[in-house]
């Protein structure tokens, strides 16, 4: 049987750095995403195979869309006419509406709304509107990230997922740390209960009566808390903690603490207490990666249920909130489920340097993880 002969694929520059351009964009459509990376791949003399094995996607996607480019060029990678009326939008107005979107903003302002976005282009705020929503692009929102610099960064991680997933015999794996600075708020009026199609209500200003902070041990293995509300969080406190752990765990095992990087856990006098009782063992995370330390999400659940929407007239009853959480999470304790292995949280990490890279550089000074 004679070999498939594939049709010739050419590029020519314009055409390059357009296709390029679909596939730095994050936020591009990602059916158009696949289709720009398999022509530039096939461009390369790639057989089909390769390029659908490399992108994850089937031969036939990869035939089709190469067949395409070859027969009507950029144009043959956009979605075929439907039935309905015609469109008053082309694809090169949209991609400007889109371009601009991602890569401009209103003089004197950070982003685009749809009302200045209309009035720029000249369309309506429900046109402007659709296109963001077909290409998720929401300019109002806006995330947080912050890469861990950490020079030991994929040491710590493997310690630490290692001590989630398989932890040591005979030993206790404890997420250790502090939400310090919880202030005890008051609200300068009653609050309005919540009814039938009302949600409560509650003034905005309070009246602040001190804080406290809480050191909390998160058992791994059964999701049970250990916790004390401290006037004050340095080394002095965090050793007493320590003690208390000590007293409340059993002798015969060891204790693997995992922590952050707060100065107040390696002050001296932290290393010398640890000498003395060497059933203890600190287990760093990288810098920047507090989501490592299980207790922050059980912290997370503490401020939701208990703390955000409280009324504590001073700090005694804000610890008293406290404690009492602190009870009730125990009696209905479940371990947190990590699934994640160390291997998978650094690729994942590789695949998000890149990203950053590739949205900043152009794309042939951007390779690998």
């Amino acid at each position: 049987m004679a070999r498939r002969v594939l049709p010739t694929l050419k590029i020519t520059p314009g055409d390059r750095e357009r296709l390029e351009g679909w596939t730095r964009r994050s936020k591009t459509g990602q059916a158009l995403a696949l289709r720009a990376r398999i022509v530039l791949l096939c461009a390369t003399g790639v057989a089909n195979m390769t390029v659908a094995k490399q992108l994850r996607t089937t031969n036939a996607t990869v035939g089709k869309w190469r067949q395409r480019f070859v027969d009507a060029g950029l144009d043959g990678l956009m979605d075929e006419s439907r039935p309905g009326a015609p469109r008053s939008l082309n694809d090169r107005r949209v991609e400007h509406i889109v371009t601009m979107t991602l890569e401009s903003a209103p003089r004197g302002m950070t982003h685009w709304s749809t009302r200045e976005m209309a009035k720029k282009v000249g369309i309506s705020r429900e046109s402007v509107r659709r296109i963001w929503q077909a290409f998720r692009l929401k300019p109002h929102r806006q995330g947080g990230f912050k890469a861990s610099k950490d020079p030991l960064l994929m040491d710590k991680i493997r310690d630490v997922v290692g001590l989630y997933l398989d932890p040591p015999e005979r030993a206790l794996v404890l997420c250790v740390d502090e939400k310090s600075q919880i202030q005890a708020l008051e609200r300068t009026q009653q609050l309005l209960p919540m009814q039938p199609g009302r949600m409560a209500l509650r003034t905005h200003d309070y009246k602040r009566h001190g804080t406290t902070s809480l050191f909390a041990a998160l058992d791994v293995a059964t999701g049970k808390v250990i916790g004390a509300c401290k006037t004050r969080h340095r080394s002095r406190e965090f050793i007493q903690f320590l003690e208390k752990i000590d007293v409340e765990t059993p002798k015969d095992l060891d204790l693997h603490l995992i922590l952050d990087n707060y100065a107040t856990h390696k002050t001296p006098t932290v290393p010398r207490w640890l000498t003395r009782n060497p059933r203890f063992h600190l287990h760093f995370t990288p810098t920047s990666s507090s989501w490592l330390n299980q207790v922050e999400r059980w912290f997370a659940g503490l401020t939701d249920k208990a703390i955000k929407r409280g009324v504590h007239r001073n700090v005694r009853e804000l610890i008293a909130a406290i404690d009492e959480y602190v009870a009730v999470a125990n009696e209905r304790a479940k371990p947190f489920r990590w699934q994640k292995t160390a291997t998978e949280i650094i690729d994942a990490i590789g695949r998000f340097c890149s990203r950053t890279l590739s949205s900043h550089l152009p794309s042939n000074k951007v390779s690998g993880h």
